[in-house]
């Protein structure tokens, strides 16, 4: 029997790199910031703030945001790149159902919570 493997696989990686394009063509276009690499991600700053949720978005290997990207907020960004090419193009319809609290969410727990700024740091 021929099974086809979704996750972390060339067909994954394919929907990360298509997300990737995606994500460097919108911010691209809408950027008025400097273009950085940084955590091994496309970072695009100066997003106009409907362009993405939050603080910013992962659109597969690109970070878009308005200013939002001091090191742990791309440490964190850094993990959904990966959970990008992990899954590919069934990662956004993997997101949206575990829903909108990221205190419930397991991609945004598995990112980190505190990095992401949806709690506080411990001491």
């Amino acid at each position: 029997m021929l099974r086809i493997r979704l996750t972390d696989s060339w067909i994954s990686r394919l929907g990360y790199a298509y997300a990737t394009a995606v994500g460097f063509t919108w911010g691209f276009l809408l950027s008025t910031g400097p273009l950085e690499r940084r955590e091994g991600l496309w970072v695009f700053r100066g997003m106009p703030s409907w362009a993405f949720r939050r603080g910013g978005s992962c659109v597969g290997g690109c970070y878009l945001t308005d200013r939002n990207a001091g090191a742990r907020v791309l440490r964190h960004e850094a993990v959904h790149k990966r959970q990008w090419q992990r899954y590919g193009m069934l990662f956004p319809i993997l997101y949206l159902a575990a829903g909108f609290d990221p205190l419930k969410n397991r991609f945004e727990i598995e990112a980190g919570l505190e990095d992401g700024g949806y709690l506080r740091r411990r001491r």
